[in-house]
């Protein structure tokens, strides 16, 4: 029977408590044993693997980091030897593309040069490699007698490459970074279309009127020409710019190359004298890139670009263009090229509500962050004293008056702005002020310790419009500290030159002229409110002490320039109260002292004295 079977078949295999017989403990390790020599034997069976096996041993030695250089450098030769005449074979995989890069990398110029000569005619294959892309990059960096024939090879597939996820980098890259003007004109040409693939001449071997006028870049080619080719030639560039534009989650729209080319497109759409035709021309490429116009303002030409289109475009198109752009209104302060964009806006748009919604808002409301930047503190400035030669240099200027001429009309044409540019200013100050003195009242306690910090408390005090007596009483109250301070890591404003000329400049009303050698007051801040501030705030304290001590300090032009302002706007209560804080004794303490302006600050008090 079945059960008597059971009981009795001490023959039948062991089972556990579920049923299955138990694991060989030594099946797996056989298993393991089994893959592994199944993928020793595949590898061997690949292409140069006795190659890329001594390679790996050699490239172990020579990678290490904490090496003398002179054994280091019997390794890369030894590495060298080993894949002399095998490069192309090497670089293509994907555990061996590092061997290479640690040649060209720890190796001499001799071995570089060597390694781009050998894969010459693959660059366009390795470009387009997620693994030795790195090492083309190196070798454009790092071989300049071989960069300008790298980089001939990309012709007639640049615009593809810009759209290829791996190849993308290579090309930015070695155009931004590392060509010079005639090696980025190679990369350039393949915007310009067939027709001057074939016929604009050879770079590598032309005449040196070739190369000078492929340096001068589109409009090089379409100068001289008969209206028809010009037309084929420009069509050509605005088609692989749609086409860059068309694919926008490649990234080529970023890319400086991209961004020269529009920007030598737009250029020459100037040279068509047919207005209508000059308008059709602007007008396809700005409808295929409006959206993406925050993506190039990062970029000398990208950013010149923009505004082109800013300055050229209707009230409909600038309206797009603020709404693209107001997402990055903060980031866009802080760099040195896209806040040009952002000039132009407040130097066009007619539009000054918009402006100041969309632009002027986002940037005053950002000054505690922009106040730490040289190109955020411009951003600020350039609300309220735009293009003032004391916080831009003269080549900031011309490059923000690039656009003048097409909004104001050339040779008395018309403009593409109607409202008087005075105005417009005028009305974008007024849309700042109100943010910006809060922002002095909040962030003016600390602001002035930084000098570029102190620019721009000052020049908001001066020439932003509204109520600032909050503002006023702040930086009023930073001069209250005991002085000098007894903590050496935060000085008294006073013994901040940058400081103190500033509490002076706010106490005599404006800058000083050095063409009429005079002050030049401004007609939206007052002096002398800024001195009843400074003269109640210390009486309120009983501060005298304080006084003094700046007199006989770093202070005493502030204090002979408070005298002044008393003497000549103060009320008679001002004027016996600031009297008052200087008898005999306190003129002698002064008299004793060997600080810079004691002459003039005695001066002064004797003619405010005199006036009681």
């Amino acid at each position: 029977m079945a059960e008597e079977g059971d009981e009795d078949g001490g023959d039948d295999m062991d089972v556990d408590e579920d049923g299955k017989p138990p694991k060989d403990p030594n099946a797996a390790r056989e298993s393991h044993k089994a893959q592994r020599a199944l993928h020793a034997q595949r590898k061997a069976s690949k292409p140069h693997s006795d190659l890329l096996s001594s390679a790996k041993q050699v490239w172990a030695l020579a990678r290490q980091h904490d090496i003398p250089a002179a054994e280091r450098k019997k390794h890369i030769h030894d590495l060298m030897e080993v894949i002399r005449g095998h490069i192309k074979e090497v670089v293509l995989k994907h555990d061996a593309s590092r061997i290479v890069q640690t040649v060209v990398k720890y190796g001499g110029q001799k071995e570089r040069d060597e390694i781009a000569a050998e894969l010459k005619g693959e660059y366009v294959k390795l470009a387009q490699s997620r693994y030795s892309k790195f090492l083309v990059t190196k070798l454009i960096r790092l071989c300049p007698t071989h960069r300008s024939s790298i980089l001939t090879e990309f012709q007639g597939n640049v615009i593809r490459l810009l759209l290829h996820r791996e190849a993308t980098s290579v090309l930015a890259d070695a155009f931004e970074l590392y060509a010079n003007a005639y090696e980025r004109s190679i990369l350039l040409r393949d915007f310009y279309g067939k027709e001057i693939a074939l016929f604009g001449g050879t770079l590598t071997k032309g005449s040196d009127a070739d190369k000078e006028k492929a340096k001068k870049g589109l409009i090089g080619y379409v100068e001289g020409v008969d209206g028809d080719r010009r037309k084929r030639l420009l069509a050509a560039v605005k088609e692989n710019l749609v086409t860059i534009f068309n694919n926008p989650d490649k990234g080529a729209v970023t890319h400086a190359i991209v961004h020269r080319a529009l920007w030598e497109y737009l250029t020459a759409t100037h040279a068509v004298e047919d207005r209508s035709e000059r308008e059709k021309l602007f007008r396809e490429v700005f409808e295929t890139c409006q959206d993406v116009l925050a993506e190039m303002v990062h970029t000398k030409d990208g950013s010149r670009a923009v505004r082109e289109f800013i300055v050229r475009g209707t009230a409909k198109d600038r309206k797009h263009i603020v709404k693209a752009l107001k997402p990055h209104i903060e980031r866009m302060c802080l760099d040195d090229e896209a806040q040009l964009v952002l000039f132009t806006c407040l130097d066009v748009i007619d539009d000054t509500k918009l402006l100041a919604k969309s632009i002027v808002a986002a940037i005053a409301e950002s000054t505690r962050t922009l106040l730490g930047s040289p190109q955020g503190r411009r951003a600020l400035l350039y609300l309220i004293v735009p293009r003032s030669t004391r916080h831009f240099t003269p080549a900031q200027v011309r490059t923000i008056r690039e656009t003048d001429e097409v909004r104001d009309g050339k040779d008395g044409g018309e403009g593409t702005s109607k409202k008087d540019a005075e105005l417009r200013r005028k009305e974008v100050r007024e849309a700042a002020s109100e943010e910006l003195i809060k922002g002095i009242v909040v962030e003016g306690k600390e602001a002035w310790r930084d000098p570029g910090g102190s620019l721009v408390v000052g020049d908001v005090m001066l020439y932003a419009e509204g109520d600032k007596s909050a503002a006023i009483q702040t930086l009023v109250t930073a001069l209250c500290e005991p002085y000098p301070s007894p903590d050496e890591s935060k000085p008294h404003p006073i013994d901040l030159p940058h400081a103190s000329r500033m509490y002076k400049t706010l106490m005599q009303g404006g800058h000083f002229d050095h063409s009429s050698k005079s002050i030049s007051r401004s007609p939206f801040f007052s002096p002398s409110a800024f001195a009843s501030a400074f003269v109640r705030t210390f009486s309120e304290g009983d501060r005298k002490d304080v006084v003094l001590a700046m007199a006989k300090g770093d202070g005493a032009f502030l204090i002979a320039e408070l005298c002044e302002r008393i003497r000549e706007e103060g009320s008679a209560e001002q004027k016996r109260t600031v009297g008052g804080w200087f008898g005999p004794k306190e003129r002698d303490a002064i008299e004793a002292s060997e600080v810079k302006g004691k002459k003039v600050l005695l001066e002064k008090i004797t003619t405010l004295q005199a006036a009681l």
